[in-house]
């Protein structure tokens, strides 16, 4: 029961790290992060709701994994997100768009794209960990007694 507390604490602080980061160093450049989006092989029409979307969802995962009783919903959001990016970077490195781009800031702005993979699938697995981990904890079976019964 201890150990699973603390890998929770773990997880909850690795994905606090990561999309903290990864939003306010959006949010410190914030035209360089439109000029970025602005150049994702999706409709420009889209920028508005993308640059605010995108660090407001990371900002709100950092805040559901911080508290225990929205810890599951922060880690299943926190899934969907790192899959979306895990995807992305998959048709990235398979071709799939004309041209490469990337819209992250800071330092993970200088990885590869197979770093960003593996980064992806390193954070979609302790998202995955958490949701099952957290479950487990929620979850209490019935033991039923002989007295029980009585």
């Amino acid at each position: 029961m201890f150990k699973r507390q603390v890998l929770l604490e773990c997880i909850s602080a690795l994905l606090i790290l990561l999309f903290l980061y990864a939003s306010l160093s959006k949010f410190m450049d914030f035209s360089r992060f439109i000029k970025e989006i602005n150049n994702q092989p999706l409709p420009n029409s889209w920028t508005p709701f993308l640059v605010r979307f995108i660090p407001a969802i990371e900002i709100l995962i950092c805040l559901l994994v911080l508290f225990e009783r929205t810890r599951l919903t922060g880690f299943w959001v926190s899934a969907v997100m790192m899959l979306a990016f895990t995807v992305y970077a998959t048709i990235i490195l398979m071709r799939g768009f004309a041209f490469i781009p990337c819209s992250c800031g800071g330092v993970i702005r200088n990885l590869t794209w197979p770093q960003h993979l593996v980064l992806n699938i390193v954070y979609l697995g302790l998202s995955v960990t958490g949701i099952i981990l957290q479950r487990k904890k929620s979850f209490k079976p019935i033991i039923i007694t002989k007295n029980s019964l009585v």
